[in-house]
Formats: C-alpha cells, sequence, structure tokens
C-alpha cells in the first residue's frame, strides 16, 4: 500500500512554504535548530541560480530541491537528530555540485558534510546497474545479499544508511510518470534498499518500497491484487469494525489497557505469499488482519490467552517473536483464529514500544532504551547490528550527540570486506584478505594460475590488502602453478585458511620425490641464512612428529608442515645444547616456552601424548581431573571426542612466553647501491618491531655495492626468518643473512 504524503508545503503555482514545512516536522525543538534548516534550505534553494539554469529546466531543478524537503520529512519520520535533517535537505545539492563540502563544513560543521560523503560514497552501488548486457543487481540472491552487506560495511555511520534510504525512498516517489527511468530505479530498490531497510527493522519505509518498485516490476500483478482488495474493501471494513467492537468489550472487560486497528495487508506481502504457498487469492486469510497495542509485555500474553478464548485458534499459527525475535529484532505475537461468520482473522499482539519499532527499526532506539536480545546474532553483519543497536541505547542514555557520533563507527565491527570481479559481482572476503586470497575464491585454477593482480586498474603486489569496494582483475599464466613462498605465513601471501588449504592440496599431489627437494631445499636455505649449520636434522624431525628427515622434507614440501614450526623445533634443540649453537641473550636465566590458560590463573599444564603440540600449533585446553590442563593440538581427534562427551571442561589457551626475551644477532646485508636503500631496510625493521643496536654501512664506489652489518634484538628464529627474508626481497638486495659467531 502507498503512503499518502502530506504536500501542503507545496502551493499549486510550485511556489514552496518554507514555514509550512517546518511546521511538519516532529524532530524541531528549538529555535536554532529551526533557524539551522531554514538556512540550509536557502542554501539549497539559491544554489538553484548559480549555474544559471534555463527556464525550461527549472522545473527538474525545482524538483530537486524538493526532493530535499522530502528527504528531510522521512528523516524526522525516523526521529533522527538535526545533523541528519540538514544532510538530507543538502544531499541533491552537493551531489549536484551545486554547492561545496567546503560550504557546508563551513556553515553547517564537520559532521553533516561526512554524513553527506558517506551518502554520495553509497550512491556508488547504483552505478553498478550492469556490465555490459549483464544486469548486477538483479542476479543471484547470494550476490544480492551481498551485496546489502557491503552497503553496511562502506558506511561509517548508520545515518548514512538512513538519509540513503530516504533518498531512494524519495528517487522511486518520483519516477511515476518516468518510463525511462522507472524499471532500473525500481530493480534496484527492489534487490537491495528495501531488503537493507528490513534489516533495519524499519518496517514502514520497507512496505513503501517493496510496494512501489513491486508495481513498476511486475504491473500487472500489482493491478490484479489492488483491484481484488478494492473488491472486498467494504466488506473487509464490516468485519473488522465488528471483530474491534468484541475484542475491546473483552479485553477491556478483562481491565486491559488496549488499541485496536485493523492493519492494511500490503501488495507485495499478499503476492509473495501466494507464490511461496501456490495458493490462489481466495486463500490468503490474513488479508483480514488486527493489530491489538498493550502497554507491558505481561499483557500480551494475557491479551493473546483472551483472543484465543474468544474465537478457535488455527493450529501451527501461532508465533512468538517476542520470545524469539526475528534477526532484525522484530518481536510481536501474531496468531491466527477463526472469528465471527467462519472467516479466518489474523491477529498481532505487541507493546506500544515493539510497534515503535517494527515501524522505525533502528532509529526507535532514539527514544526507547533498555533493550535486550533474546538470542545472538547468527553472522557478523546481524551482530553489527545488534551492536548499533547498543550503541544508540547508549546515546538515550547519556544524549551526548557529538559523542555518540564517533561511537556509531562501523570500524570496530568491520570483520570482512566486499570487492568486485571485473564483471562487478561482489566477492565477500575476509578482513586482510589478499589479491591471491580473492583469486582462489573465485576459482582454483584461477588461484593457482595467478602471477599477478590489478586493483582499480593499477598494478599492485599479490600481498596487497584489499579494502571494501575495490575492483579486483587478477592476472593468470596459461601454464601457471602455485610457489611454496605463498604458505610461508610471514610473507603475507595468502591471509584465508580456504586459499592456503587449496594450495596446500596442489603440493600433496606432486610426487613425493618433488617435494622432498623443495622441502629439502627450502629448509636448507632457510638454516643457512640463520647461520644454523651443525643442527641435527634427526632430531629436528622427531621433534616435529616426523618418522624420518625426508618425512619431514615432504611434509615442508607439500605444506603439511610450515617452515616456522620446523624452526620453532629447531630454536628449543638450539638452547639446550652447546654455546656453538646458543644465540646471544642479554642478561642471565633461560626461559621456555609456556602455555598460558585464559581467565583462570597459574594452572598447571602438561602437552598432551597423542598429539604432542608445538609452539606455534594452534592449541585448545582440556581440564583433567588432578593433573591441571593438558594441551592439545586443536585439530587432534582425542580432543575432538572429548569436546562432544564433556564440553564443559575445554577452555581455551594460547603459547606465550613468560617474561619475553630476545636474542642478539649480527645480520649481513649485500646490496647494489641506490638512493633510499638504508631507508627501506630500516623501515622494515620499524614495522617489524625489531629493535637496532647497532648499524655500519660500507660504500664500494668502483662496484656500486653495499654491505651493511646491523647487530639486533629479535625474540626468536621464526621472527628473523621472516625478516630476512623481507630484506631479502627489496630491490637491489642480493643477500641477507646472519652472521655466525
Amino acid at each position: 500500500m502507498v503512503q499518502v504524503r502530506d504536500q501542503s508545503h507545496l502551493g499549486p503555482a510550485g511556489d514552496i512554504d518554507l514555514d509550512q514545512w517546518l511546521r511538519q516536522l516532529p524532530a524541531v525543538h528549538s529555535s536554532l535548530e529551526s533557524s539551522r534548516l531554514l538556512a540550509a534550505c536557502k542554501m539549497a534553494q539559491g544554489a538553484l541560480q548559480v549555474r544559471g539554469i534555463d527556464s525550461g529546466d527549472w522545473a527538474r531543478e525545482s524538483d530537486c530541491f524538493v526532493a530535499g524537503l522530502d528527504m528531510a520529512l522521512i528523516l524526522a519520520e525516523l526521529q533522527v537528530g538535526p545533523d541528519c535533517l540538514l544532510a538530507g535537505i543538502l544531499y541533491r545539492a552537493v551531489r549536484e555540485q551545486r554547492v561545496t563540502p567546503q560550504q557546508v563544513t563551513e556553515t553547517f560543521g564537520e559532521g553533516v558534510a561526512k554524513l553527506i560523503d558517506g551518502v554520495i560514497r553509497m550512491a556508488a552501488i547504483g552505478e553498478l546497474r550492469s556490465h555490459g548486457d549483464r544486469p548486477v543487481l538483479g542476479q543471484a540472491e547470494g550476490q544480492k545479499d551481498n551485496i546489502r552487506k557491503m552497503l553496511i560495511a562502506l558506511v561509517d555511520d548508520v545515518r548514512v544508511a538512513l538519509i540513503k534510504l530516504a533518498e531512494r525512498t524519495c528517487a522511486i516517489r518520483a519516477v511515476k510518470e518516468d518510463e525511462i527511468r522507472r524499471l532500473s530505479v525500481a530493480r534496484e530498490v527492489f534487490d537491495v534498499y528495501a531488503p537493507l531497510a528490513h534489516r533495519l527493522g524499519i518496517g514502514h519505509l520497507k512496505w513503501e518500497l517493496e510496494d512501489l518498485s513491486f508495481r513498476y516490476i511486475y504491473g500487472d500483478a500489482y493491478r490484479k491484487i489492488a483491484r481484488l482488495l478494492d473488491g472486498k474493501r467494504v466488506e473487509r471494513d464490516q468485519f473488522i469494525a465488528r471483530v474491534t467492537n468484541d475484542l475491546s468489550r473483552v479485553l477491556r472487560g478483562a481491565g486491559l489497557e488496549v488499541e485496536i486497528d485493523g492493519r492494511a495487508k500490503h501488495i507485495y506481502s499478499i503476492w509473495r505469499k501466494m507464490q511461496r504457498k501456490g495458493i490462489g487469492f481466495s486463500q490468503v486469510y490474513d488479508i483480514r488482519a488486527i493489530r491489538i497495542l498493550v502497554p507491558e509485555v505481561r499483557d500480551c500474553y494475557a491479551t493473546l490467552g483472551l483472543v484465543h478464548g474468544l474465537w478457535h485458534n488455527i493450529p501451527n499459527e501461532f508465533d512468538d517473536y517476542i520470545a524469539n525475535p526475528k534477526e532484525n529484532g522484530y518481536r510481536s505475537l501474531h496468531t491466527a483464529v477463526v472469528g465471527p461468520e467462519g472467516k479466518v482473522l489474523e491477529v498481532q499482539i505487541r507493546t506500544h514500544q515493539m510497534h515503535q519499532e517494527a515501524e522505525l527499526g533502528v532509529c526507535a532506539h532514539w527514544r526507547y532504551k533498555g533493550i535486550e536480545f533474546a538470542r545472538q546474532a547468527s553472522s557478523s553483519y546481524e551482530e553489527k547490528i545488534a551492536w548499533l543497536r547498543q550503541v544508540l541505547d547508549w546515546h538515550e542514555e547519556t544524549g551526548d550527540t557529538e559523542d555518540v557520533a564517533e561511537q556509531f563507527s562501523f570500524q570496530s565491527a568491520q570483520d570482512r570486506v566486499y570487492v568486485f570481479t571485473p564483471q562487478g559481482d561482489v566477492v565477500n572476503l575476509a578482513h586482510g584478505a589478499t589479491p591471491l586470497d580473492f583469486a582462489y575464491h573465485v576459482h582454483t585454477e584461477v588461484g593457482h594460475r595467478c602471477r599477478g593482480a590489478k586493483v582499480n586498474g593499477s598494478i599492485v603486489p599479490l600481498t596487497y590488502t584489499l579494502g571494501t569496494g575495490e575492483r579486483v582483475e587478477i592476472l593468470t599464466s596459461k601454464d601457471g602453478v602455485p610457489k611454496r613462498d605463498w604458505l610461508q605465513a610471514g610473507l603475507g601471501y595468502l591471509r584465508t585458511s580456504r586459499a592456503r588449504a587449496k594450495v596446500q592440496h596442489w603440493f600433496k599431489a606432486q610426487a613425493r620425490e618433488d617435494n622432498i627437494d623443495a622441502g629439502r631445499h627450502l629448509l636448507e636455505r632457510e638454516f643457512k641464512r640463520l647461520a644454523l649449520t651443525s643442527v641435527d636434522y634427526r632430531r629436528i624431525a622427531r621433534k616435529v612428529q616426523q618418522a624420518n628427515v625426508e618425512d619431514m622434507y615432504a611434509a615442508v614440501g607439500s605444506g603439511d608442515l610450515s617452515s616456522a614450526q620446523v624452526l620453532n623445533a629447531a630454536q628449543g634443540l638450539v638452547e639446550s645444547r652447546g654455546p656453538q649453537l646458543k644465540l646471544a641473550r642479554p642478561g642471565e636465566g633461560v626461559y621456555r616456552n609456556q602455555v598460558q590458560v585464559r581467565g583462570v590463573g597459574n594452572l598447571m599444564t602438561h602437552m598432551a601424548g597423542c598429539c604432542k603440540p608445538l609452539p606455534g600449533d594452534a592449541i585448545t585446553g582440556f581440564i583433567t581431573q588432578g593433573r591441571g590442563v593438558t594441551v592439545h593440538r586443536t585439530d587432534c581427534g582425542r580432543l575432538v571426542r572429548l569436546m562432544e562427551t564433556v564440553p564443559e571442561r575445554v577452555i581455551e589457551v594460547e603459547w606465550g612466553l613468560s617474561p619475553q626475551e630476545n636474542y642478539e644477532v649480527d645480520v649481513a646485508i649485500e646490496a647494489y647501491d641506490r638512493q633510499g636503500l638504508l631507508r627501506d631496510i630500516t623501515s622494515l625493521f620499524a614495522n617489524a618491531r625489531i629493535n637496532v643496536l647497532r648499524i655500519n654501512t660500507q660504500t664500494n664506489k668502483s662496484s656500486n655495492t653495499a654491505t651493511m652489518r646491523l647487530r639486533v634484538e629479535v625474540p626468536n628464529l621464526v621472527a628473523l626468518s621472516k625478516l630476512l627474508e623481507r630484506i631479502n626481497r627489496l630491490k637491489n638486495v642480493v643477500s641477507a643473512e646472519r652472521l655466525s659467531s
């Protein structure tokens, strides 16, 4: 059902009465707010004359200003603050470059300008409407959901999403007579913005956006249902009047304070139910529906009992969304009964607060407080919405509008990034993902053959960290295969376990001899670079749970065993043997890797004999009876069985050093000299938070080479290995190795 709008501020000749418009805004409470709103109106209106508009274009340009006023009216219904209203008024003028962001900042403050900038960034979704002949916004349901989630991830302030919803509401209202734009606007609203309004719980906007977009996309179905509704309107109104009288008498007789009204069934909702259940219009029973509003939650259940006592309820047609709210926070009791004349009637029962939330969703928390969800959100996306509601709840308690604007930021909740393929599809990746992660997400073969990447048209390294909204193109080689360096965690090629597992699987499938050779080469290179020339490979193999040295090489070559795990094992042997292999360490005393148990203080711990976890493995603790905490590898089969039988005794543990100590090591770097070489090297040390104790540089002018000797402090061999690998990858660097003592 399309909402009837108050247009009393528009005169018959198209003139605008701003004082009348201002009186329609329920959110204005002070003369200062009124004066700022009128100043914004005059700025937007005055901008029409700035560009010398022709008389033939004046009506269209004037409509842009009217749209700003209408956006403010919609936002006022959502009970937002003055800054949000100001941004709504000025948005179109800034987007069409009649007013500059600097003018907005100087006159109304940086907060308003940031809101407008956020809405303009969200508008980028509309620009991706098509790619060639293939629609982007009308595609598979999974893609639509990715786009909706990306909209949330793109904005830093929930009010930006509200302004964008208001803007799209005005846009779809305005295309009624515009046959060229009508379908594209309706499709965008139907696929993205109506579901977004639903996710934010803003019921009254959701219904209007759905009905209008449905009307333009499926015109014949819309008109057919509208005619059927009109034909039964008189009969339905008479039935609802009788039901309302009967219910009022019974409920008020029981001492309940209630408000009862007929609930209009929305056309799209009727059509969707007909399609979902495969039924005709006559079988949609909840066309006859009423809503009962009561003061308290206990009154909801008391009312439900009286309704079921008055009329027979239909089995399996009762939903308790108070005890089990919907994902967007919606709460209400729904039941269906056989009412007077044997006609089915839907009854919704909720408190006034629940009704306000159902209509205004996230915005209702400016007015109400103390909301607790009955269940935890099922996804990170829903957790963001729940977090958002908590912030708004806190805002109601403090009333501090400036501080809460900072709390609105989604940055602390960002745990996913949403990037585009060259075709315009949205790919959902873990935060920190690289182009190589993206390639393996698209297809395993694309990942295997990947040799480079472009982000927004520019070449980037495969270790580049992707950001939301970027367009990623993978460059492949016909005969390309994965590189073992991709599995080195310190190099930063892969950040997702899914991509890492695909690379490991590829190497496992290779011949054992090839894996042995690759593993031997990798470990010998690492040990040589770290100046560990006398290590006992057999002892290291046993320590990493391999039967012999060749098995260890094969495991490293296939990716089953990381070089970091081998280095951790080697470090333990190095510390336990003579001074020839022992790294220099300041101070006295040797501390071994220990396990820290979260939240339970210092408990006795020991390593499980079944899986023998090593430093660097993912680990989990199990509380034994009398022996403290047994530490297992997280993928240990015995631990999995224990988690099924006695999950309450499973606890989180983590590796730690007690206390933290550093090793002093000497590093030698050989390179061809160039400007900025020393800066690049020292930047790597700074980024790795490694302290440089001494540095000496010599340059040979005849050969244009540079030799550097550094003494640095490192926490362990793994950290040193990662650092040396990164130095070796710098431009002009020939070698970077640890000097033996």
